[in-house]
């Protein structure tokens, strides 16, 4: 018996409409989860970085090499008033939030609970520790009791995640010193000398590559995306 095209058609609707339907919901490209790293590596030249800029480059390079080069990533640096010009304070640098790792763990919610801005949120601190400071390929960071201690972070920066307003020098010459000079530097798994804060610890004994390693760091800093 032939069937009447309009019998056919009807047959064949509910896997049509089967197949439209799984099409409407397979998952389209999702939003690049990695918000937060450790650089992996330093640019190798001590507290010399080129600068913000040099800086900024080394987070977006190492970013796109694990597929997040669509965000903008910059780093947590901050440098003091120079020659007439502003300080420029890490936080401000950040954008607003949130932030997560290659895990997609969450860091910071926004700017207030990463940096401690009220006594609670200071008191309780971020999500920022050895197992959440992740670097941008996921692996973890050598700390206090590993072989070599690579925790020291620059970052130029106060507990409140701005710039010093004395006349030391905190950012090895607004990160263009690889000789003299110093670093204020945190501590990626929070642990060390007294001092737990992953954004201030104390001061790097130079800016050379040799002086950062000898005081517990290999020229490493964080870095957000921005968007």
């Amino acid at each position: 018996m032939t069937r009447t095209p309009w019998i056919v058609a009807a047959c064949a609707l509910p896997e049509l409409l089967s197949s439209t339907l799984a099409l409407a919901q397979a998952p389209g490209p999702q939003p690049f989860p990695m918000s937060f790293f450790v650089t992996s590596v330093g640019i190798g030249k001590g507290g010399d970085l080129g600068g913000l800029a040099g800086a900024d480059a080394h987070c977006q390079r190492l970013a796109a090499a694990v597929g997040g080069g669509g965000k903008t990533w910059h780093a947590y640096l901050s440098t003091p008033v120079r020659l007439g010009q502003p300080a420029i304070n890490a936080r401000d640098r950040i954008g607003q939030g949130p932030w997560h790792n290659s895990k997609k763990l969450p860091i910071a919610a926004n700017l207030a609970e990463l940096n401690g801005d009220t006594i609670e949120l200071a008191r309780l601190g971020s999500n920022l520790f050895k197992q959440s400071a992740l670097n941008e390929k996921g692996d973890l960071i050598n700390g206090a009791g590993d072989t070599p201690n690579m925790h020291d972070m620059l970052t130029g920066s106060q507990t409140d995640g701005r710039a010093y307003t004395d006349s030391a020098d905190h950012t090895c010459s607004n990160w263009t010193s690889s000789g003299t000079g110093s670093a204020q530097v945190g501590h990626s798994d929070r642990i060390g000398a007294g001092n737990t804060s992953w954004n201030s610890a104390h001061p790097s004994r130079g800016c050379s590559q040799e002086a950062l390693v000898s005081t517990g760091g290999a020229g490493l800093f964080y870095c957000f995306a921005i968007n």
